[in-house]
C-alpha cells in the first residue's frame, strides 16, 4: 500500500529522478502533499490541484481542473477522452523535457483558478444497467436487493464496469466478478478509497 511519496518512488523507480524533480517544483508552489488513489496528490485549501504519475513509457502531472488552465504552450491532453471533462495530463518522456518555470506557471494558474472559485463540475450521467446485470438481478432477488441498497455511485460503477466491456465474454467475466461484491455491498474501487 502506498502511503508516502517514498513508497510511490519505490514502486516507480524507473522514473525516480524525474518524479523527484517534478515534486520539487510542485512543493515550491506551496501545495500540500498527500497520497490519494495510490498517487501523490497536491492540494490547496483542501482541493485537489494536481497529481504526479508514472507509467511504463512516460511520467507526468495530472491537473484536476486542467481544462481551465491557460494552455498557451499546448502541453495538456485529455487522457481519458469522453470520461473526463476537467482533468488534463502533461506527459514527459525524459527529465530533459522538464521546464521548471513553465510548469510553475501552469501550477500557479491552476491554483489561482481554485482560489477564484473556477471549477468544472462533472455532468451526471444517467444510470444505465447493462442487460447482463439486469438478467442476473431478475434471476437472483438477493442480488437485486443488494444492488438497490447501494449508493448511486456504487451502482453506476458496477453498471459501467460490466457495460463498458466490448466483448460478450468480457462482460460475463466482469459480471461474475462483481456479483459477490454487490452481495457483500463492497464497492468496485473500495481498495483505492
Amino acid at each position: 500500500m502506498i502511503k508516502t511519496f517514498a513508497d510511490y518512488l519505490n514502486k516507480h523507480n524507473s522514473y525516480s529522478d524525474e518524479l523527484k524533480a517534478l515534486r520539487k517544483i510542485v512543493l515550491d508552489c506551496d501545495l500540500k502533499e498527500t497520497i490519494k488513489w495510490g498517487i501523490p496528490v497536491y492540494t490547496t485549501g483542501g482541493k485537489n490541484v494536481l497529481g504526479l504519475s508514472a507509467f511504463k513509457s512516460y511520467f507526468g502531472l495530472w491537473f484536476y481542473q486542467g481544462a481551465l488552465i491557460n494552455d498557451t504552450h499546448k502541453k495538456l491532453i485529455n487522457a481519458q477522452e469522453g470520461k473526463t471533462q476537467a482533468m488534463r495530463q502533461w506527459r514527459f518522456e525524459s527529465i530533459d523535457e522538464i521546464d521548471p518555470e513553465l510548469i510553475k506557471k501552469y501550477i500557479l494558474n491552476s491554483v489561482e483558478n481554485f482560489k477564484t472559485g473556477k471549477e468544472i463540475k462533472p455532468q451526471k450521467k444517467p444510470l444505465i444497467i447493462p442487460d447482463e446485470l439486469k438478467e442476473a438481478m431478475a434471476q437472483d432477488s438477493a442480488l437485486s436487493e443488494a444492488f438497490d441498497s447501494l449508493t448511486l455511485t456504487y451502482r453506476r460503477e458496477f453498471a459501467e464496469y460490466v457495460g463498458d466491456a466490448k466483448r460478450e465474454e468480457t462482460r460475463k467475466t466482469r459480471l461474475e466478478k462483481v456479483v459477490p461484491m454487490i452481495k457483500e455491498k463492497k464497492g468496485l474501487h473500495d481498495k483505492y478509497r
